[in-house]
């Protein structure tokens, strides 16, 4: 039987070519981890992932700590057993979502591995098709972030995502302004990272009625989500459940709630591809609208989200733009960037990923 035979988890801090900015808080690195798994046959899988404080409760430094308690639990283990291992994951310690997806992306790459498939046809997609990322403009001065989503513009993206959330009527001088800036053909999907509350939500969404608005993501905070039905309602804008889905429970709940139009799955959230599955199963049997996005992976964690975004018509929307915003790129294969924000995937077995060597050797990391 194939059995976990080593584990290795790096740090992976990797500069952003200039701060990203959300109404909580601002990133001037990925603080990313990378896991990889070892098997007594010789296969290896790799995975990563980004820890957001302020969203799942994790940085690099936590992630690096439960990594070695999930390390020393699978080690032994049979990796092509998700559900088992998914399970010893649960049973270790709570949450820690971030982290578990990591381990969770490089066992599908093994599992997907033996079964010599790419890991979207292991997830049972026949075959990739096109995808599309947006960009983001990051929320600050109305003027420069006009200026920015004029650049984006300009570089070739179709679709634009723009960072709100603090203070209702100034997000409205925002997006006015950007729109001044772009014209009104390219779509926007707005995203309030739980910045507004319940009455200033429906108000500001209201005001930009008029904008050629796609979606907006987690408009109120989210332990507010009793109150999403009303906002929904009064919304004339679709509403993105984000921060208040984490799993599959989360999203029975909010679909059972009526509590919103669309589902953003981040795998840092579900912790990873087998929970990611259960939401896309919710949401297909619901007639909900899905959205692939992340936090501030690298290529190795938007190549898994995208192998996972071929597998249902019901993802609609990707988000895979973090990776450019890196000043470096340790990844080789895997997910590649074409024009106007096309996204393609390879025909490599597996996640179909490497990391160039020479970086590795210069992380900080700990060996199971």
């Amino acid at each position: 039987m194939m059995e976990i035979s080593k584990i290795e988890i790096y740090k992976s801090p990797i500069k952003l070519k200039k701060p990203f900015i959300i109404s909580l808080g601002e990133m001037k690195y990925a603080d990313n981890i990378i896991v990889k798994i070892y098997t007594n046959t010789g296969l290896e899988g790799i995975g990563e992932c980004s820890p957001f404080l302020p969203i799942n409760g994790e940085s690099m430094d936590t992630c690096f700590v439960v990594g070695q308690y999930l390390a020393k639990v699978l080690k032994g283990k049979n990796p092509l057993d998700m559900t088992h291992c998914s399970s010893v994951m649960d049973r270790t310690i709570y949450g820690n979502s971030s982290i578990k997806s990591a381990f969770d992306i490089a066992l599908y790459d093994i599992a997907s591995q033996e079964a010599k498939l790419p890991l979207y046809q292991f997830l049972g997609a026949k075959e990739t098709r096109e995808l599309k990322t947006d960009y983001t403009v990051s929320i600050g001065d109305a003027t420069q972030m006009a200026a920015d989503a004029l650049d984006i513009k300009q570089r070739g993206f179709e679709v634009i995502k723009v960072k709100l959330g603090k203070n209702g009527k100034e997000d409205v001088k925002r997006i006015k302004a950007i729109r001044e800036a772009i014209g009104m053909e390219i779509p926007l999907r707005l995203d309030a990272n739980q910045g507004w509350a319940v009455a200033e939500a429906i108000e500001t969404l209201q005001s930009l009625d008029s904008y050629n608005i796609q979606h907006c993501e987690e408009p109120i905070p989210r332990w507010e989500f009793m109150a999403l039905p009303k906002v929904k309602k009064e919304s004339p804008i679709t509403i993105m459940a984000d921060e208040s889905c984490l799993d599959h429970h989360d999203a029975k709940r909010l679909i059972n709630l009526g509590a919103c139009d669309a589902i953003n799955i981040k795998l840092g959230k579900s912790s990873g591809i087998f929970k990611a599955l259960k939401i896309i199963g919710e949401a297909e049997k619901a007639g909900i609208a899905l959205q692939i996005g992340g936090f501030l992976e690298s290529r190795i964690g938007f190549t898994a989200s995208a192998h996972l975004a071929m597998t249902s018509l019901s993802v609609k929307h990707i988000d895979f733009d973090t990776p450019l915003m890196f000043e470096e790129d340790p990844v080789l294969l895997g997910m590649t960037y074409g024009e106007n924000g096309a996204i393609s995937l390879g025909k490599e077995i597996g996640l179909g990923v490497t990391v160039k060597i020479e970086y590795l050797e210069s992380l900080e990391k700990v060996v199971i």
